[in-house]
């Protein structure tokens, strides 16, 4: 059976509100389709370095996964997320601030 699909905007809501259960400061940076855009999760590390997340298809196991798909510089990672948002206008960016990379990605239900 397929796997069911929240729309974007709901999952983006109730993942900012498990990120402030976990006072995790995060904020939109570019708001993207509300029924089926993708999201990009970038973890600043406020040591001028940044990660990119990115839900990703494991072709082995037929699910999609979310995986650091990029780290480097804030000032690269911050370019990269918006020249894919320009191939991509629904594309959702969210940044979220963590200095030991805590993104909660990894957690049941997202």
């Amino acid at each position: 059976m397929p796997e069911a699909r929240l729309a974007t905007g709901i999952w983006v809501a109730a993942y900012l509100a498990r990120l402030g259960q976990a006072n995790i400061p995060a904020y939109v940076v570019a708001h993207g389709d509300d029924t089926a855009g993708a999201v990009l999760v970038k973890c600043a590390r406020l040591d001028g370095t940044a990660q990119l997340w990115a839900r990703e298809w494991d072709f082995e196991t037929d699910t999609r996964d979310w995986r650091m798909t990029e780290e480097g510089s804030e000032r690269d990672i911050d370019a990269s997320a918006h020249r894919q948002r320009g191939f991509d206008p629904d594309l959702w960016i969210i940044e979220v601030e963590s200095r030991d990379g805590q993104v909660l990605l990894g957690e049941e239900g997202l």
